[in-house]
């Protein structure tokens, strides 16, 4: 079947992208788009939200138009689909002037089968013009939580993208996105203007990513102990501000490994080269702030770290789903500690937001920060967050493969609500603690609080263990940092009980120093047999060199699943090769003979036993 052409959805799925059945609830999906019917569809990372709206855009009359929020997921985008021969293309800044008219003179011939296009390029009366011209097929939004004002990365160009009905009437849109509340999706759906759209909600849970989240202690020493046993693998690291990705990277380096460092205030020529380097490279770590990721199709980052906090569990899970795209084992690991919680009660506390979307978000913070404190299994109440119910615990996350002890903390708790309120609740966490531990500092002679009740109350706990205890009660709602005291530490209405003895609390028992997980990470080379090990070198060999032929990165020329399905099956044929996942018509035609000559040195006694 030539792409472009009538044919069925199986057709489309084996011939063009070489997928022999569909994932979850990709079929229902398109089938919806076929039939006319607008669709909101949140499926997890690498899911393959993708072929939602791409399959349909094949099948339809006209030219797919997919609104995406960032150049480099419409280049990503563009480039695997020529490689599987779909004329694709996008408008974005960019190209030069040549570039785009060359692209707009392929819109008009009809040759293009998708189009994308930024929000901003969409709000244009000249883009508009240039659509009105041209038969769509359907319009995709993608990363359609921007939308919503409730959503984590909520973006105001978003907002006019209502009036796609009425511009292109009897088009029908689907939105698209990896995360979204119960309340994100009413009011994507109310924000677009959509026609009783059908919903797809696909299961959250991706349960290859192992969840490892820790007390902050000694950040560095801990992510160090993390990356142990993730040598030679991809990974991205987030950090809250561009000077902490700067020094994180080049700290990684001085330490043997390889790392560039992301950020928006990078050049747009470094922040290229330094993405296209993360895709097209082996073992390379990206520190980055949140402004790298979206979009990003690389299916082997084998773990992502966050040294700082995320703002929400929105956010945390699309930033940990850019992990183990391929299926395979892959972790997501985090510190976090009482001056993250501080700054990002600040942050919120100090913004020119309304109060009902600050109340909100402190809503979605709280949750966070109750999420990190869980003493059980950690991936049951994240899936719970998005509407999912699981059943067991995932015996794949922390809480699962290293318990934490809990203890009585309702002494502890009284000595430091009482420190914060006899001392006037002016202060911050370090003097809290100094005036609890008894030390003689100069601000606690200057204020006179060696002579308090309070003073020296607390020697009984290291300075560790009461950061550890006021972090839980900030947690808990017990005590918050005052943004218009600098940070003051202040009791809230819920501490009266508390003082009182009538509420009991447990604490987390935090470990002494980074904790070894008991489970290894599993690397992709140590599933692959000893004795295929030297074919698995050839087959990533003969992709590198096809990838930098074709100026792609190499997962476009083949997934790790697709070399390792070569390993076990041992295709002798053209046939053979369809036969597998990821090899369609026109990567057959492209890359087929040298992998297979590979394949045939590897293979010379079954060879000759076949003839």
């Amino acid at each position: 079947m030539s792409v472009g052409m009538p044919g069925s959805i199986d057709d489309v799925l084996r011939d063009v992208f070489g997928f022999h059945e569909f994932r979850g609830p990709q079929q229902a999906v398109i089938e919806s788009a076929m039939a006319g019917r607008d669709t909101l569809v949140i499926m997890p990372t690498g899911g393959g939200k993708s072929l939602c709206y791409q399959v349909p855009a094949l099948l339809r009359d006209g030219v797919g138009l997919v609104i995406s929020p960032l150049i480099a997921l419409m280049q990503d985008q563009v480039r695997a689909l020529g490689e599987v021969g779909i004329d694709a293309g996008f408008l974005n800044s960019s190209q030069s002037a040549n570039e785009q008219r060359a692209v707009i003179a392929r819109l008009k011939s009809g040759a293009l089968k998708l189009l994308y296009v930024a929000p901003e390029r969409l709000a244009g009366e000249h883009t508009r013009d240039l659509l009105a011209g041209v038969p769509l097929s359907l319009i995709a939004i993608d990363e359609a939580h921007c939308v919503s004002q409730w959503g984590h990365d909520f973006r105001q160009e978003y907002l006019a993208l209502d009036q796609l009905g009425a511009l292109f009437p009897g088009v029908p849109r689907m939105a698209l996105t990896a995360t979204a509340t119960e309340k994100t999706r009413t009011e994507i759906i109310a924000r677009l203007a959509f026609d009783k759209p059908d919903i797809f909600v696909a299961p959250f849970d991706r349960p290859n990513i192992r969840y490892l989240v820790q007390p902050k202690t000694d950040a560095k020493r801990q992510l160090l102990q993390f990356l142990k046993d993730h040598r030679g693998v991809a990974g991205i690291v987030y950090c809250l501000s561009r000077r902490k990705t700067e020094s994180t990277a080049a700290w990684l380096n001085d330490s043997g490994m390889r790392a560039l460092p992301y950020h928006a205030g990078l050049d747009a020529e470094t922040r290229h080269e330094h993405q296209r380097r993360f895709l097209a490279e082996d073992g390379l770590i990206i520190v980055a702030t949140i402004a790298f990721g979206m979009g990003i199709d690389k299916p082997d980052v084998r773990f992502v770290a966050h040294l700082d906090l995320p703002k929400s569990l929105e956010a945390y899970y699309q930033e940990t789903g850019r992990a183990g795209r391929d299926g395979q084992p892959a972790d997501a690991w985090m510190v976090y500690g009482l001056q993250d919680v501080v700054r990002l009660r600040q942050m919120l506390e100090e913004s020119s937001a309304g109060e009902e979307h600050k109340r909100h978000e402190r809503a979605k913070l709280d949750a966070l920060l109750g999420w990190c404190e869980v003493t059980g299994c950690r991936r049951r109440p994240l899936l719970e967050y998005f509407g999912d119910s699981p059943t067991r615990d995932c015996g794949n996350c922390d809480g699962c493969l290293t318990p934490v002890d809990t203890w009585d903390g309702i002494e502890a708790a009284q000595k430091l609500l009482s420190a914060v309120y006899r001392t006037g609740q002016r202060f911050g966490a370090v003097h809290i603690i100094d005036v609890l531990l008894g030390k003689s500092t100069d601000k606690v002679a200057q204020h006179g609080h060696a002579r308090l009740a309070v003073f020296g109350v607390g020697k009984d706990l290291a300075t560790q263990s009461w950061r550890s205890v006021l972090r839980q009660l900030i947690v808990m709602g017990y005590v918050r940092a005052d943004a218009e005291r600098f940070g003051a530490l202040v009791l809230t209405e819920k501490s009266r009980s508390l003082l009182r003895g009538e509420t009991p609390v447990r604490f987390r028992k935090d470990p002494q120093r980074p904790i070894a997980s008991k489970a290894k990470s599993v690397r992709i080379e140590a599933v692959i047999a000893a004795k295929d090990r030297d074919l698995w070198e050839a087959l990533r060999e003969c992709r590198q060199v096809l990838a930098s032929e074709h100026g792609v990165p190499p997962y476009v020329i083949f997934h790790d699943s697709t070399l390792r399905q070569m390993i076990s099956d041992r295709p002798a044929s053209e046939a053979d090769l369809l036969d597998l996942n990821g090899v369609g018509q026109t990567k057959l035609e492209r890359y087929g003979k040298p992998f297979l000559g590979v394949l045939r040195e590897f293979s010379p006694p079954r060879q000759a036993a076949e003839s």
